[in-house]
């Protein structure tokens, strides 16, 4: 595999989790990053200690239903190191519930992260990508949308299947080589991402099932570097990790 010393890597959601644990990961193996999440001064604080173990990291602090915001994580990012490799989007909510509960605000808050999220990346970093001649988005999608969907996720796993299938789109419009795409789709992995269920019977036994089975976000950052670190020519289309004991 190729060295990731030449890369430049922007982050969403890299407060925590899968998000922190990528930047970590891809920073320890020599790329710099661009950590981007709501809070602040939590990413502030990864990124100092990313450089006080001698790696490279900023920061911008993003919300990612605002376009402006994800291309003011671009521009930083570039007048910071000159270009931009990767776009990972991870950012991600799940205040999932019954549809018979007529949750419309959580509805529309996991259309607008988990989908219209990942497409303010895309329409961000798409015209640097095609600029440069080359480029790879990789975002971390979700085994719910995979096969149909559990009970009280309907919502959720359709912000992912909507999600993979624009992956597929961008794929089958960028075969000229200039923009590779990955969807890593994780199963149950140990993170905060239950805190953003609003159903207090559904987040307790989330958390259950994640302290019982769950792997560590780890394992979705090995994904993610795997993926990256592929010379220019191989395209990394998919790959889900999930426990060895999860259904």
């Amino acid at each position: 595999m190729l060295s990731l010393h030449d890369k430049i890597v922007a982050i969403t959601g890299a407060s925590g989790g899968i998000g922190e644990a990528t930047a970590r990961l891809l920073a320890r193996r020599g790329a710099a990053v661009v950590l981007a999440a709501r809070r602040g001064e939590r990413i502030d604080a990864i990124a100092r200690d990313i450089r006080e173990e001698g790696g490279r990291a900023a920061t911008c602090v993003v919300d990612v239903t605002r376009a402006e915001d994800l291309q003011r994580l671009v521009s930083t990012t570039i007048d910071r190191y000159g270009r931009l490799d990767v776009l990972v989007n991870n950012a991600g909510v799940a205040p999932i519930s019954p549809l018979a509960d007529l949750d419309t605000e959580s509805w529309s808050a996991m259309i607008d992260v988990n989908l219209r999220g990942t497409l303010n990346g895309i329409a961000a970093v798409l015209p640097v990508f095609r600029d440069q001649g080359a480029g790879h988005l990789v975002s971390i999608i979700s085994v719910a949308g995979l096969h149909g969907t559990s009970p009280s996720m309907a919502v959720y796993a359709a912000t992912k299947n909507a999600v993979r299938t624009v992956h597929e789109g961008l794929r089958t419009e960028s075969t000229d080589g200039v923009v590779r795409t990955t969807a890593v789709s994780p199963g149950y992995i140990r993170t905060d991402l239950a805190d953003s269920m609003t159903d207090p019977r559904i987040r307790e036994r989330t958390r259950t099932t994640m302290d019982a089975v769950g792997i560590p976000p780890e394992a979705v950052a090995r994904a993610v570097v795997f993926a990256v670190e592929q010379p220019g020519d191989v395209e990394i289309g998919e790959i889900n990790v999930r426990p060895t004991v999860q259904a």
